[in-house]
């Protein structure tokens, strides 16, 4: 089966795998060749597959993964690291990208509260039973 793993800026793997590991909500999962058509969200893990003379590692930060009816596997993801050190993928690489998405849902919580007190601030400017296009 064909694996490819892109990202928005390239494509960082594609070439033939015998077998492949991944991890979504739900828990780890294989795939096979011959596998029915499949469509996933992958969690922040680490994707591993085997070629004929070894097992190769990438650290995922998320994607959907898909499973075509030729048996081959699509990634995508907004950010791969490859490797064939699973302990340093697992130690440093799955870190950051956890990091990375906890900055984030911080960021979406301070720029929803920064929009929700805009929104307030407009409507305490409505003159009570108004137009709606009226100010004070």
């Amino acid at each position: 089966m064909r694996l490819r793993i892109v990202t928005p800026l390239s494509v960082v793997v594609d070439e033939t795998a015998i077998s492949l590991r991944a991890e979504d909500a739900s828990g780890s999962f294989g795939i096979l060749p011959g596998h029915a058509p499949f469509l996933t969200a992958l969690a922040v893990s680490i994707v591993s597959w085997r070629t004929s003379d070894t097992e190769h590692f990438c650290a995922l930060r998320g994607g959907v993964l898909t499973v075509g009816n030729e048996s081959d596997v699509d990634i995508a993801t907004r950010e791969a690291v490859t490797g064939d050190d699973l302990a340093t993928l697992g130690a440093d690489v799955l870190a950051r990208f956890r990091s990375d998405a906890d900055d984030e849902r911080t960021e979406h919580a301070e720029a929803m509260r920064l929009q929700f007190n805009a929104i307030r601030h407009m409507v305490s400017r409505l003159k009570p039973g108004a137009n709606m296009g009226e100010f004070r």
